[in-house]
């Protein structure tokens, strides 16, 4: 609570009370935006996730700004450590997050969140951060790179958007789809929901942990280290990478997929899509 507390006190806070207040926030905010019942499993709360920094000077201090962001949530903290991959492969590593940035070429992506599921569990996810386009306006800007990095590293704590229409104005979260992320209000960081779903997502403790608390002693298993071709295009059957089907959004364009790796294996890919 005290960190929620000293969250609203902020700039950013203030901004949110006062549309809450005006009765402009209240559908949203009163709505929720967990993904399905994906969690870490682990035995206490506040847990510890790590964030595996793959990513060059120029996303540096945005993945640092994401981490000290997430932070403010009762229910968890996040710390950047060194990365456990190459930023162009991205492999995932079990029981933590890799985040990872390249040129992944003119496939329509601004970036990416896969998360690896068992049964109901989170067990390692991948964050991808698409230079091809960073790297050219309109998205080459600070608030764009802020938005996005906030945005996929949210997917992997178990949270979907709140919003997945550009033209709507703007919820003051990363977790809102924009064509404007400096707002008003502002996306590129959480708001106050945002913090209560993740104390709503983990407001129960699991018998074990999914959560890596030390170095990674080996690489993973067969089917959870499964990392797939890169679609080059925005070809429907190269996105078929990406596995089923699951949601559009607004624009008719497919916002969460997913693959199934057998024996309650599943991989989802959450896609923020470049206009």
């Amino acid at each position: 609570m005290k960190k929620l507390i000293a969250f609203l006190k902020s700039p950013v806070g203030v901004a949110l009370a006062a549309l809450v207040a005006a009765g402009s926030f209240a559908a949203i905010a009163s709505a929720s935006h967990s993904w399905e019942n994906y969690h870490w499993a682990r035995t206490a709360n506040p847990f510890t996730l790590k964030l595996g920094d793959n990513v060059t000077s120029a996303w540096d201090s945005h993945l640092g700004l994401a981490s000290s962001d997430w932070n403010v949530s009762e229910a968890l903290d996040t710390n950047v450590v060194t990365g456990g991959t190459t930023a162009k492969r991205c492999r995932p590593t079990s029981g933590r997050v890799e985040v990872c940035n390249a040129k992944y070429g003119n496939n329509g992506w601004l970036g990416i969140a896969q998360i690896w599921i068992s049964g109901s569990h989170i067990t390692q996810s991948i964050v991808k951060l698409n230079d091809t386009y960073f790297s050219r306006s309109p998205y080459n800007t600070a608030p764009w790179r802020q938005m996005v990095m906030c945005q996929e590293v949210g997917h992997t704590f178990g949270l979907d958007h709140q919003d997945e229409d550009f033209g709507n104005a703007n919820l003051g979260t990363c977790m809102d789809y924009t064509s404007n992320p400096v707002g008003p209000l502002s996306n590129e960081h959480p708001n106050a929901h945002d913090f209560g779903q993740l104390e709503t997502i983990y407001s129960h403790l699991d018998e074990t942990t999914t959560v890596l608390s030390g170095a990674p002693s080996n690489r993973n298993g067969r089917n959870l280290d499964l990392n797939f071709e890169i679609p080059r295009t925005t070809d429907p059957e190269e996105l078929r990478a990406f596995g089923e089907e699951l949601r559009r959004d607004a624009q008719n364009r497919v916002s969460l997929y997913v693959r199934d790796l057998g024996l309650g294996q599943k991989v989802f890919t959450f896609v923020t899509w470049a206009e």
